[in-house]
C-alpha cells in the first residue's frame, strides 16, 4: 500500500478515507486480530481512495441520489475483495464485510443495472491500484 501513494495514518478506532485531506485512517495494526484483517480493512479504504476527482473521479450522487453512498460502499467492497484476491486472502479470512448488505440490496432492487455498474468501477479501482502498485501510473486521473 506504501507504493500506491496513498497517505495511510494508523491513528483513532475506525478506519475512514476522509476525502477532504486525501487520506486514509485505520486504527493501529495491534487492534486487528490478524495481519490479514488488517490488510483487508486497508485495501476496502484504499478503494474508497481511489474515488477522489484527481483519481478515478467516481460519483454516483445524481444516479442513485441518498443511496450513493451505499453504492460507493457496494464498489469499494467489490473492489476490495478483487484485490484480497489478487493477495492470495481467502474470502473466508476476511471477516465484517458484509455490514452493508442491506443497503446494497436497496440499490439493486432499485436499478437493474447497479451490480454491472458497481462490478465495472470495482475493476477499474482494482486496475488503478495494481498499476501504482507496479509502477505503471503516476497518480493522475485513469481512463
Amino acid at each position: 500500500m506504501i507504493r500506491s501513494g496513498a497517505v495511510i495514518r494508523e491513528q483513532g478506532d475506525k478506519a475512514f478515507y476522509r476525502p477532504s485531506t486525501d487520506e486514509i485512517y485505520l486504527p493501529e495494526r495491534n487492534r486487528f486480530a490478524s495481519e490479514v484483517e488488517f490488510y483487508s480493512v486497508a485495501l476496502h479504504e484504499l478503494t474508497h481512495w481511489t474515488r477522489a476527482k484527481h483519481r478515478l473521479a467516481r460519483d454516483f450522487a445524481s444516479r442513485f441520489g441518498t443511496e450513493s453512498y451505499a453504492f460507493e460502499e457496494l464498489i469499494t467492497e467489490l473492489g476490495s475483495a478483487f484485490l484480497n484476491a489478487e493477495l492470495g486472502f481467502a474470502a473466508s479470512m476476511i471477516p465484517n464485510h458484509a455490514g452493508y448488505i442491506d443497503s446494497w440490496l436497496k440499490v439493486l432492487k432499485s436499478d437493474k443495472r447497479a451490480i454491472f455498474t458497481a462490478t465495472s468501477q470495482a475493476a477499474k479501482a482494482h486496475r488503478y491500484i495494481m498499476d501504482l502498485v507496479e509502477g505503471q501510473q503516476s497518480g493522475q486521473k485513469a481512463a
